[in-house]
């Protein structure tokens, strides 16, 4: 069986150090969440890799792990 490799792009690697950030400080404020909105779609293009980041990202903020703060 043939695996689907996904291409990974800098936005996509810079939105996981971003992401990876948040989680570490276990708060993301309003703007460092703006900034990982606009990292994503800064080619015009959401791909794979970046969905699956974003998605992860709104779980974690979902369940609690991630809080988000004003600023």
């Amino acid at each position: 069986m043939e695996e689907k490799l996904m291409k990974l792009t800098n936005s996509g690697l810079e939105l996981k150090d971003m992401i990876e950030k948040a989680i570490h400080d276990c708060v993301i404020t309003t703007s460092e969440y703006e900034e990982i909105l606009k990292v994503a779609n800064k080619d015009g293009h959401v791909d794979d890799h970046e969905q699956r980041l974003l998605s992860q990202l709104q779980a974690l903020i979902a369940n609690g792990t991630i809080e988000r703060t004003k600023g």
